[in-house]
């Protein structure tokens, strides 16, 4: 046996370079990982500190949005890292948000912006998160080539 071993066509794909829409993707699931850990503090701390109405749900709101930033930050750090499980969670994250920007844009004041921007981040994200490229990145087959090597699709 020699030293030297073959690599297997999924190593191989990893040596690449990353597709830039990968990338994109990954950075958009951190910034909305960290926008929810930057409300959730803000919630948080003026829970604790102000004077809210209730106490209890803007300490309990805080908490909530910091733990449930752990979601797209895990998925950022999965697509960098070209897993494949990351996609789904980062998928979630995106449709998520397009009911949260809808009722945003359909609020007063600097809600509205704020909703256009959060609308125009989750389509980008989904748009990056389905394209063919992202896809074979990330070594996931389609229905029906889950006999197929990754690369060797349609050949």
């Amino acid at each position: 046996m020699s030293s030297e071993q073959t690599p297997t066509p999924e190593a191989a794909d990893e040596a690449g370079p990353r597709p830039g829409r990968l990338t994109a993707a990954a950075a958009l699931a951190a910034l909305e990982g960290l926008a929810l850990v930057v409300g959730g503090a803000w919630m948080l701390v003026g829970g604790l500190t102000g004077h809210p109405d209730d106490r209890t749900s803007a300490v309990t709101g805080g908490v909530t949005l910091i733990v449930l930033a752990l979601l797209p930050l895990l998925a950022a750090r999965g697509l960098l890292a070209r897993r494949g499980w990351s996609r789904g969670p980062a998928v979630v994250m995106q449709i998520m948000a397009l009911p949260v920007a809808y009722t945003m844009v359909r609020a007063d004041g600097t809600a509205i912006a704020a909703g256009v921007v959060l609308g125009a981040v989750a389509v980008a994200g989904l748009v990056l998160l389905v394209n063919p490229t992202t896809t074979q990145a990330l070594g996931i087959r389609g229905p029906g080539n889950a006999g197929q090597q990754p690369g060797n699709a349609g050949k």
